[in-house]
């Protein structure tokens, strides 16, 4: 007999770390990465605007937790429409917004698999959705888990929708430089919502509460690259605004935003050779000893590590790519200071300014895999439509949260 019910933090702490420790995250090869939620098993949903963790329970005097699913819900962009109403010459285009859930951290102890409990996790998650109102529920996982895919599209009705990459790449021990012909630039978080609102409030995804992603105390700021010697990029008090900066753009320029999951969860890659491990503690005393060589380091990712997550990245121009690089190249630097051993962010397949976002493709994932499912009749905007036959963009927006 299992039992669903809502996660109960006082006396269900312990058993919902244990099932956490025994399921790998993302296998790769003889390797897995395990995930440590440092106590809080929601903190990895509490910042969204609607949040619910479930868990499932066997026994009757002895009981177990044997499986737990976390949800959240929150508003985003599904679409664009053109504004024909709008007083200026030229039609604007407006973003369709619809209320979206996303199902994340299912996990399931390895030795009550096969007995539907993930099934009905999910199930009672999405009843919860249902009853708040949300339109699609989406979820993501790899292509190689063959398991998670059967489920979702196979027992729950969804369907393959987005292909995104997963781009990690190593806090080396040394710092990395960024370009003397580019300028990076801090926005305030007002500033930073007021350019994602102008330039990106109709990219797929974007979270209509983008203001609470700025301000939330993980946040660690919104940075814009502009060339160096540009009317922008020529000392402090040059940055006109947000609003004014889009008016006059530079040729080329770029953005990125900088989320502290170090503070939320900490990863560790298990199964690794003692040669692996050797190798790795060589090229970090290496790269320690001799700094100014600036030679790669693998981090010590087989204990206990924690990232950064670079979001809301874009740009325009024929050297977006080349900003984007050193903006990433900052948020290195700034991982580094944090005590990281790695920087992670998660794009569209086909984006345009993945080229300049520095990775180990042996960290990296090209080909995530995002599923969605409708879960009712959606009428946006008073347009009447199925985000889920839409076709692909060049980019998508990857909210933080819910890395």
């Amino acid at each position: 007999m299992t039992v669903v019910r809502e996660y109960d933090s006082s006396r269900d702490l312990a058993g919902v770390e244990d099932v956490e420790r025994r399921c790998e995250v993302r296998p790769s090869g003889k390797l897995s990465l395990f995930t440590d939620l440092l106590g809080d098993p929601i903190s990895r949903i509490r910042h969204s605007p609607s949040f619910l963790m479930l868990v499932a329970e066997t026994g009757t005097e002895e009981k177990e937790i044997v499986g737990m699913i976390r949800g959240c819900i929150k508003t985003v962009t599904c679409g664009k429409k053109l504004d024909l109403n709008h007083k200026s010459q030229n039609d604007t285009v407006k973003p369709l917004y619809t209320k979206l859930a996303y199902v994340l951290g299912l996990r399931v102890s390895p030795s009550h698999r096969r007995q539907g409990i993930g099934f009905k996790l999910v199930k009672m998650m999405e009843a919860w959705f249902m009853q708040n109102g949300a339109e699609y529920s989406y979820i993501a996982t790899e292509n190689e888990n063959q398991a998670s895919v059967n489920l979702f599209t196979g027992k729950c009705g969804y369907s393959e929708f987005r292909k995104p990459s997963i781009l990690v790449n190593p806090v080396y021990a040394h710092k990395v430089n960024v370009s003397r012909r580019v300028t990076v630039i801090k926005l305030d978080p007002v500033d930073a919502e007021s350019l994602y609102r102008l330039r990106f409030s109709t990219t797929e995804f974007f979270p209509r509460d983008i203001d609470s992603v700025l301000n939330n105390k993980l946040s660690l700021g919104t940075f814009v690259a502009v060339p160096r010697g540009s009317c922008y990029g020529s000392g402090s008090g040059s940055w006109p605004g947000s609003s004014k900066f889009l008016e006059y753009p530079p040729e080329s320029w770029a953005v990125l935003s900088v989320w502290n999951c170090k503070d939320s969860f900490r990863l560790e890659v298990r199964g690794a050779s003692l040669w692996r491990r050797v190798v790795a503690k060589t090229t970090r005393v290496v790269d320690k000893t001799l700094p100014f060589l600036k030679l790669p380091s693998i981090p010590s990712v087989f204990k206990p590590f924690g990232l950064h997550f670079m979001y809301g990245i874009g740009g325009e121009g024929p050297r977006a790519a080349k900003m984007v690089k050193s903006l990433c190249g900052h948020a290195h630097n700034l991982a580094k200071r944090g005590g990281c051993g790695v920087l992670a962010t998660e794009v569209a397949g086909e984006e345009p300014l993945q080229r300049g976002i520095p990775h180990w493709k042996v960290l990296s994932c090209q080909e995530d895999l995002w599923c969605i499912k409708r879960l009712g009749d959606d009428y946006i905007d008073g347009a009447l439509g199925d985000w889920t036959k839409s076709p692909p963009g060049a980019s998508i927006f990857v909210d933080p949260r819910e890395f």
